[in-house]
């Protein structure tokens, strides 16, 4: 090593110096030791590291002590920072999985932290002064708002199938049509659940036909159930054919088989008045005469994620009784998230539409989100005087979260380029705000769509391109 680096080695401070600085007072009067002593260590390695990698002439000067605290401070800021944080849903993707899908409306959370800031009585009935069950929160209202016998409540809905298959059909077969075999979030897909559950897959049809017959071949003695899967993230369309739910209930009746409907993103509402296509509801299902219903709580329904099962209360009584069904089960949080949820249902359709987050932004009229996309470029434009350029366009929504794959909702977008750098750079720079911006990019412009912004979002973004227009400058 030569005698210049050496030099600058030895001017870097020590652990014990820095922790004796006001700074480190002020640190240790904010965060936990252990994290300012591993800050401090992390700080003075990375510019022993970048001294040493880099040639005579290049090696980096030696920060100063204020220099080097400033820099200690910003990586405690970045250590001390929960991971889990609101961001902001520019993207127009509604059911965002990657961003926790449905956003729970102001009185359902007012509700939800009323529950949560102390005791509940989650299973303790206060008539009779005993214990109680968790899920008769729910279940009444399920039961009122689907027509259902009975109705209970998992984590999601892949374990609502799990604990269904493994209950009514386990070391049976299930009969299901080969185009219904479908691929869910996280790479899992039906015949994997089905496997877990201990039944055995019995397919029938084609992927793009299948008709009554088919079932009716494949019944035999090892037949345990006959199932539907809702294709709630894609669609077959051209020379197809599925079988009808209500001929599939008559075959389970005469071969006295229960019939059960995956039906996956759960809508409670008659999406096409909102001018979006058609979507089988839980109350259509239930109707029809389906044994068992199974669908999610944070897709159309935008509640909290959780996996409803509603249907007969023969059958609901045998599911509530596997032992699987304890490690399945929800917390007192996403009750009350859901039951708030429900009960905004029941108190009306207008009512769900204006207090239900998801529901609402299905909702939008293309009047009112260019309204809203010329009021947010105008503030834009002003705020960051020239620097980006900025528009509106004509562009598409989605409802994401594996629902109405052809459901593309009509909307109006803000445009960004910046004058100076790339598109990617912007991206990144939102990203890393404080909140966080995720929006859509294309053709070397960003997209910020209004139909998924809350309220107070658009203020945000403003300030958010106001300050690094501003750093770019």
């Amino acid at each position: 090593m030569s005698r210049d680096k050496t030099l600058l080695l030895r001017k870097i401070p020590g652990v014990d110096e820095m922790l004796q600085s006001d700074a480190a007072r002020s640190w240790l009067a904010r965060y936990p030791r252990v994290l300012v002593v591993e800050a401090i260590r992390s700080v003075l390695g990375e510019l022993r590291e970048a001294i040493l990698s880099q040639p005579e002439n290049e090696a980096p000067a030696v920060p100063s002590l204020p220099d080097l605290a400033a820099a200690v401070q910003e990586r405690l800021r970045q250590t001390a920072r929960l991971s889990l944080r609101p961001v902001i849903n520019a993207t127009g993707v509604i059911l965002h999985t990657n961003l926790g899908r449905s956003p729970l409306g102001p009185e359902t959370l007012a509700h939800v932290l009323e529950v949560a800031r102390g005791y509940a009585n989650l299973e303790y009935d206060l008539h009779q002064g005993g214990r109680g069950k968790r899920y008769r929160h729910v279940e009444r209202l399920l039961c009122r708002l689907t027509g259902a016998e009975a109705a209970t409540v998992v984590n999601n809905n892949a374990a609502a199938v799990l604990l269904v298959l493994n209950t009514l059909a386990q070391g049976k077969e299930v009969v299901v049509s080969r185009g219904e075999l479908v691929e869910i979030g996280g790479s899992f897909r039906i015949p994997e659940v089905m496997e877990k559950s201990g039944a055995r897959l019995r397919e029938v049809g084609t992927t793009n036909k299948t008709h009554l017959r088919d079932y009716e071949q494949a019944v035999g003695p090892d037949t345990g159930l006959l199932l539907k899967v809702h294709t709630s993230n894609y669609q077959i369309v051209g020379f197809a054919q599925e079988v009808p739910l209500g001929d599939l209930v008559r075959l389970g009746r005469q071969r006295g088989l229960p019939v059960m409907y995956d039906l996956g993103s759960g809508s409670f509402v008659d999406l096409r008045k909102a001018g979006i296509g058609r979507e089988p509801t839980a109350q259509e299902a239930v109707r029809a005469g389906v044994d068992v219903v199974t669908f999610s709580g944070d897709k159309l329904l935008g509640g909290p994620q959780a996996g409803l099962i509603v249907g007969r209360r023969d059958l609901l009584e045998k599911i509530r009784s596997n032992p699987l069904a304890r490690a399945v089960r929800v917390d007192k949080l996403t009750l009350a998230a859901l039951e708030h949820t429900l009960w905004l249902y029941l108190s009306g359709e207008d009512r769900a539409v204006q207090a239900i987050p998801t529901l609402r932004m299905l909702s939008l009229s293309l009047p009112i989100l260019a309204r809203r996309a010329r009021n947010l470029a105008s503030a834009i434009r002003k705020a960051t005087q020239g620097r980006l350029e900025v528009g509106t366009q004509p562009e598409h929504s989605q409802a994401g979260g594996g629902s109405l794959p052809l459901g593309h909702l009509p909307t109006r977008v803000v445009t960004l380029r910046p004058r100076h750098g790339s598109a990617a750079r912007l991206e990144e720079a939102l990203r890393r705000n404080d909140p966080p911006i995720v929006v859509r990019v294309k053709e070397g412009r960003l997209l910020l769509d209004p139909r998924t912004l809350l309220p107070g979002d658009a203020r945000e973004i403003v300030r958010a391109l106001e300050r690094i227009a501003s750093d770019e400058q």
